[in-house]
């Protein structure tokens, strides 16, 4: 491999937050086995999971507990062993009700007999994809199979694998970069042979010199035959990789509205999901398990966990410490696209990257402003990374006009938060932009 990347082009919008990296040096633990898990049925985007276990049956770690016959889902694994206490409704850190199995731990962590899964083909690794039940581990849980299944007469010649954790505090997938630099290469070449696909871009961002520094030295090995996998160094600027974006920063290519990744020759994986491939490819050890930041003003020791799927975030925040400080604020996820938590009773599921908690007044970056009247700066409209104008669709989702909306590309928007972030009236604008979804979506309903 010759050097490293620039980016081809650079996305518009966008904004500097703090990047808050504070557990950045810090390894990833394994946290002890908790005495109980509350596995949800609903743990990606798509149908949920059927229970396939009842009240009283004995698991082992790597048991299928949950599966659906539907196309956009993924099945469930057991993530420790024990007994099935019971099987019930709960709520989940989204808001969401969901069917959940509850498994006593018997502290014996026995697992299953995983048997490493026979690939040849591209069908065979889209089944041993599903088998495997990962679904996008960046934050989306989009079940991973589904992604990869690309349409026929398709000609996708880019896979990018992003890296670049451009949210603040989080930094699970830098530390996945660090220590588990091999499976992310054994991941990144059997998506890549098997879908046929020519060229690798590996995106990080350029405050992240140690993660640049490891995976150019396993993508500069002499194995790397036509020199296929390349990494790409981005401008440290959020939020550099939401999908759009790194597409557009690494091949220069615009995704339409309304169009996916496939529509321009790409497929992004996030390079934590590209590394469990790996892994599962040579042990057949199904998705049990993930890492997240426990970081913020209020945790008493923040660090970096690996945990069983199913674990209460509270019994996480116990093993850092608890608070030295009454929290102000929890928030699941990152600061720009995490959501507020009402508590901390809730199970850990695939897609979660960290916990969050805030004291009071210690970070006046996630200070909640006092909403004012829009002072039409236009900051909103600068910031966005797609060119909307967030003020407008407020408007409109208050007179709940649906062609205006649609007109106005609400549809469009990504979620990332850029508008609120800038806003100097404080307006609540990624919450007018979800509240149109819903508008638009329920006229198409009716």
């Amino acid at each position: 491999m010759k050097g490293i990347l620039k980016p081809v082009k650079k996305g518009r919008g966008g904004v500097h937050t703090g990047h808050c990296k504070n557990t950045a040096k810090m390894p990833v633990k394994r946290i002890p086995t908790p005495p109980e898990v509350v596995i949800a049925m609903q743990q990606h985007i798509g149908a949920p999971c059927t229970p396939l276990v009842k009240v009283g049956d004995e698991v082992k770690i790597g048991d299928k507990i949950g599966d659906s016959d539907k196309y956009v889902s993924a099945p469930i694994y057991a993530s420790v062993s024990g007994k099935v206490t019971a099987i019930k409704e709960v709520v989940l850190a989204t808001g969401n009700k969901s069917q959940a199995v509850v498994i006593e731990s018997d502290g014996q962590d026995i697992e299953a007999d995983f048997k490493v899964p026979d690939v040849h083909d591209t069908e065979s690794l889209l089944k041993a994809v599903r088998e495997s039940g990962l679904v996008g581990l960046g934050g989306a849980g989009f079940p991973a199979h589904v992604k990869l299944n690309l349409p026929q007469n398709t000609d996708i010649d880019t896979l990018i694998i992003n890296a670049a954790e451009c949210e603040p505090y989080i930094t699970v997938d830098y530390r996945e970069c660090l220590e588990h630099k091999e499976d992310i290469l054994k991941g990144v070449y059997a998506v890549a042979d098997y879908l046929n696909i020519e060229s690798v871009i590996i995106a990080v961002e350029d405050n992240k010199p140690k993660a640049i520094e490891v995976l150019h030295e396993i993508a500069s090995r002499d194995d790397d035959d036509g020199d296929k996998v390349k990494i790409m160094t981005l401008k440290a600027c959020y939020p550099q990789g939401a999908e759009k974006m790194i597409i557009q920063s690494a091949t220069g290519r615009r995704i339409p509205p309304g169009k996916l990744p496939s529509d321009v020759g790409c497929v992004v994986m996030n390079v934590a999901s590209i590394a469990f491939v790996g892994r599962y490819l040579a042990t057949g050890k199904p998705l049990v398990s993930r890492s997240l930041t426990i970081d913020g003003s209020a945790i008493a020791n923040p660090q970096n966990l690996r945990v069983p799927i199913g674990t209460s975030m509270q019994y996480i925040i116990d093993y850092c410490g608890g608070f030295k400080e009454e929290p102000e604020k929890i928030v699941c996820g990152g600061p720009m696209m995490g959501f507020a938590l009402r508590g901390t009773d809730y199970p850990v599921l695939k897609n979660n990257n960290a916990i969050l908690a805030f004291s009071k007044n210690s970070d006046k970056e996630l200070a909640v402003k006092k909403e004012t009247d829009c002072i039409r700066c236009g900051r909103c409209h600068y910031y966005c990374p797609m060119g909307l104008t967030p003020t407008n669709i407020e408007r409109f989702s208050k007179a709940r006009d649906v062609e205006k909306l649609k007109h106005a590309g609400a549809m469009v928007c990504m979620e990332c938060g850029s508008c609120a972030y800038s806003c100097p009236a404080g307006k609540p604008l990624v919450q007018y932009m979800r509240l149109a979804k819903t508008i638009i979506r329920e006229a198409d309903v009716k």
